[in-house]
């Protein structure tokens, strides 16, 4: 059985939709915010969330890497393209322009107080934040031009990470209105029955 550690609104969305879409068993362990509970450093070294033990006991940290494993371990949940097939290139590519780009710059936004020694740079280091962050969604809002889905011609957890990142504006708190290829593929998502009943915990949208 797989253990995924996290708590509701935290990056754990994505790999809790995998879970649920390759329909394997699983059971969900809460992290409180602040201090990490003893014993999960153990777990995860820097107290994140979300973190994944798999059903040997191996533990993995990072939503991309849990998300790439899951469509690996489980090729016919249809997860993602597996090495060797059609789209399996963009696949990787934008999996990791997730979590190398839009992923940390989000956090810049909402934990900027961890980035100075005082409150005079917050401001600014918020503003630097949403500017940079919007680069990312306006590169995501070209790519998704002509396309129905992220990669190849059938919804991937690539699109779900996306539907995440997109509620995760740190102005808006949902695509803007301009993003009109973001919002069309998040507007499909969000009636598939996994996703909207894992958003009643959640509550991106």
């Amino acid at each position: 059985m797989y253990v995924l550690y996290g708590r509701p609104g935290s990056g754990n969305f994505v790999v809790e939709a995998a879970l649920r879409l390759a329909g394997v068993e699983h059971r969900l362990e809460t992290v409180p915010r602040g201090e990490p509970p003893a014993g999960y450093l153990k777990i995860s070294p820097l107290g994140q969330v979300p973190a994944l033990v798999l059903p040997d006991g191996e533990v993995v940290t990072e939503s991309t890497a849990m998300c790439l494993l899951l469509a690996e371990n489980h090729p016919d949940a249809g997860l993602g393209p597996l090495p060797g097939q059609p789209g399996r290139a963009q696949f990787l590519r934008w999996m990791t322009f997730f979590s190398a780009m839009m992923y940390p710059t989000l956090l810049r936004y909402f934990y900027a107080h961890r980035l100075t020694m005082g409150a005079a740079d917050l401001d600014d280091l918020k503003v630097a934040a949403v500017r940079e962050c919007d680069k990312g969604y306006a590169v995501l809002e070209a790519h998704l031009a002509g396309r129905d889905w992220m990669v190849g011609d059938r919804r991937s957890i690539a699109d779900v990470y996306l539907l995440m990142l997109a509620y995760w504006h740190p102005l808006e708190g949902r695509p803007r209105d301009e993003w009109v290829n973001i919002k069309r593929v998040c507007a499909k998502l969000e009636t598939e029955p996994v996703l909207s009943d894992l958003n009643l915990v959640h509550e991106l949208w």
